[in-house]
């Protein structure tokens, strides 16, 4: 156990559940989890905290779940994800002239420039999330990553500008608080599921992660490793259970559990002659339901999702062929069977089921390696990155905790023998580690939180 490194503490706040991770990296960079808790989510809807009360009990009870998983931990300060349809995003240009030509381009200058887009006209109620630089100039040099060093007369970039609701970002806030823990950073939800599933090849090659949660489906899109959109489409996971309810008449808990064993994202994949039993209420006669109209159902959902998926690539113009990673399914809902086909069915690129589990350390609960989780492990990395660049106040005393024997998997090792040299293999490892991402949080703003830290103050 690596004890000179902070335990960092993911907090999802979701529409169909609330989860919170502890984890510390090894020596090896890989994650630990030193605990895990989930609760149902009641006060969510679309990704947006409604209702604070509901929302401060599931909290507490994901965090008792975790305080039962590991009795040793102590949680103060988490990371918290952000979404919601409120989530809008712009595109902007911002030049800067040089009044000191003779010395070289600063990160004083890059911060003037960035931070004179927190100026940008935005409707009143919203507030300015995140600005991200995407590409830089200088002089007449285009598409400079890092213009620090360069000489030149004028410095200019385009940006990403990410807005939020005022009210939502409160009530999250308002919800952590009241649970008794400190909000330590925001982070758009999108991006820490990036974060999570995404190797150094992908951002690269070009990729979009669509994470399809309960109650909205966030997309991140990169192109030769900058962000060149985000959006929140709100449809996703709870839309689909509640079609089910509607279209085949039955509770929403059958429609849950129908979509789960049953469900398929395709209707020419289900069979024409399987059926499901549903018990009948009080008294009445049971109902048979055709597995071929539940996946008609769910179908017709997805690729409505997908449709969307498909707009906002064509938005940046990345909907032809460009995206050589493709696209990249993460969260609860990527767990349909038959996706895949229907993903790359409707948006023509190749699709793959973007799993944490890169960024973990061998012998974890399967559980953890669901594209379930990959929101809250992102979040874990954020922190991470924060730690690793001094971007915030870590505490200097690292208690000692282990790993609870109930958050570890049982590694199974076979060992072989050639021209009498042992070779151990451990069977849930994992080999063949890909490039780092330390740069992928070093390309946005190192903190969301601050700008609403004065503004709160005064209220409270």
């Amino acid at each position: 156990m690596n004890n000179e490194q902070p335990i960092i503490v993911g907090l999802d706040i979701g529409t169909t559940k609330i989860a919170v991770i502890a984890g510390r990296k090894n020596e090896f960079g890989k994650l630990e989890i030193l605990g895990f808790g989930r609760a149902n989510s009641n006060g969510v809807k679309h990704g947006q905290v409604l209702n604070i009360d509901e929302t401060i009990k599931a909290i507490r009870q994901a965090l008792d779940n975790c305080y039962a998983s590991n009795p040793n931990l102590e949680v103060n300060e988490v990371y918290v994800g952000i979404a919601g349809h409120h989530i809008k995003s712009l595109q902007t240009r911002g030049d800067i002239v040089r009044h000191d030509t003779d010395n070289e381009i600063s990160q004083k200058e890059i911060d003037q420039l960035i931070s004179d887009q927190y100026k940008t006209y935005i409707p009143a109620g919203d507030q300015i999330i995140d600005v991200i630089p995407q590409e830089y100039t200088v002089d007449n040099f285009q598409n400079i990553a890092d213009p620090i060093g360069f000489s030149g007369v004028k410095v200019g970039a385009n940006f990403h500008i990410i807005t939020g609701d005022k009210n939502a970002i409160r009530n999250i806030n308002r919800s952590v608080e009241k649970s008794g823990l400190i909000t330590k950073d925001l982070v758009l939800q999108p991006l820490a599921s990036s974060a999570a599933v995404m190797a150094q090849e992908d951002l690269e090659a070009g990729v979009a992660i669509v994470d399809i949660g309960g109650g909205t489906t966030d997309l991140a899109v990169f192109y030769e490793g900058i962000l060149k959109h985000t959006a929140v489409i709100p449809f996703a996971g709870e839309n689909i259970t509640n079609d089910i309810k509607t279209g085949l008449g039955v509770l929403k808990t059958q429609a849950e559990q129908m979509k789960v064993q049953f469900g398929s994202a395709l209707s020419n994949e289900a069979k024409g002659n399987a059926f499901i039993t549903i018990p009948g209420l009080r008294g009445m006669p049971a109902k048979e339901i055709s597995v071929k109209n539940l996946a008609n159902i769910i179908q017709a959902r997805m690729s409505e999702i997908m449709d969307f998926v498909t707009y906002h690539l064509k938005q940046v113009g990345l909907d032809n062929k460009m995206l050589n990673g493709g696209i990249i399914l993460t969260g609860g809902g990527s767990q349909l069977k038959h996706l895949i086909q229907l993903t790359e069915y409707v948006t023509g690129l190749n699709a793959r089921i973007g799993l944490p589990t890169e960024h973990l350390a061998a012998g974890h609960i399967e559980e953890l390696a669901k594209p379930t989780y990959s929101t809250c492990l992102g979040l874990i990395l954020k922190g991470y990155d924060d730690f690793e660049h001094n971007r915030k106040q870590f505490n200097e005393t690292y208690r000692r905790v282990e790993v609870p024997e109930t958050l570890i998997q049982p590694v199974e090792v076979e060992i072989t023998e050639t021209d009498g040299i042992q070779t151990v293999h451990a069977s849930n490892g994992h080999g063949g580690s890909r490039r780092g991402m330390s740069s992928f949080w070093g390309k946005f703003k190192n903190s969301l939180i601050d700008i609403f830290k004065e503004e709160e103050d005064h209220q409270l």
